[in-house]
């Protein structure tokens, strides 16, 4: 199955990077980079083969049908993959982390 990222999950994902060096999560641009990096390759190499969840109804302002997956990057932090599949492709459509969602799931 092929990954794919919604417009709006890219350009989040590259404010991402600024977002974590801006707020001191990284010292160096090049860390915050590698993070988001090593994030979208977990994503990209194993969303489809992951044991998926439902995704609640809360979630429903960003499609149909989802169901998401969550990547532990580190001991604080947990990132939530939404996504729905359709013909062989997995489409992410909203990407979170435990510190913004976790009361909805």
């Amino acid at each position: 199955m092929k990954v794919l990222f919604l417009p709006d999950v890219e350009e989040y994902l590259f404010e991402l990077m600024d977002i974590l060096y801006q707020k001191q999560y990284f010292s160096y641009y090049d860390s915050a980079i590698s993070y988001v990096e090593d994030l979208v390759n977990n994503i990209q190499d194993s969303l489809c083969v992951e044991l998926k969840k439902k995704a609640p109804e809360y979630f429903s302002r960003y499609g149909k049908d989802m169901y998401y997956v969550k990547y532990k990057k580190n001991h604080n932090t947990q990132w939530y993959v939404f996504f729905t599949i359709h013909d062989d492709v997995c489409l992410v459509r909203y990407i979170t982390n435990n510190h913004v969602c976790s009361q909805h799931l």
